[in-house]
């Protein structure tokens, strides 16, 4: 996560159609808290809240610090500016394998009014990218059951269970 763009920025048509939505796959970037990044986020989880410029930026800060080891992309409608897709993959450390890597990737969400036009398999695909390009010997996500078969449209299959203790 950088101010600016990086190598792996990918501009493309969504589906072929070249007049409908242009979008420039990128890292996050600070001025897109303007551009309806958080507001993007709320589609995912309701009890994202409203974040301070503050504490987006102080945010930011802590998360670019990570590197390459956190990553956050989003997708941007080129024609009005607006953050549409979203997802992050963070890369764990481990001892196992010899002391492998693996990624994890969360919050992938496609605004509504952009849904059903293969963005979030272009999402997921750039996030396990980065991951395999990173070392990575496996990508994991948790999702939802009625999110399965999209996970499995991008090469994921089902492996154990989820379990979450919440504070």
């Amino acid at each position: 996560m950088t101010g600016g763009m990086d190598e792996r920025s990918e501009t493309t048509a969504v589906d072929g159609e070249e007049d409908d939505l242009l979008l420039q796959l990128r890292r996050l970037e600070i001025s897109d808290n303007a551009k309806g990044f958080v507001e993007l986020l709320s589609q995912l989880s309701p009890a994202t809240g409203p974040l301070s410029e503050e504490d987006f930026r102080a945010r930011f800060a802590d998360l670019a610090a990570l590197g390459d080891d956190h990553l956050i992309v989003v997708a941007e409608d080129r024609r009005t500016g607006r953050i549409v897709a979203t997802g992050s993959v963070f890369i764990e450390r481990k001892f196992l394998r010899g002391g492998g890597k693996v990624g994890h990737i969360e919050d992938v969400v496609v605004d509504a009014a952009a849904r059903h036009r293969r963005l979030g398999q272009r999402v997921v695909r750039y996030l396990s990218n980065h991951a395999k390009a990173a070392g990575c010997y496996k990508v994991i996500l948790d999702c939802t059951t009625d999110l399965r078969s999209f996970y499995e449209k991008c090469g994921f299959t089902e492996k154990n269970i989820q379990m979450a203790l919440y504070f």
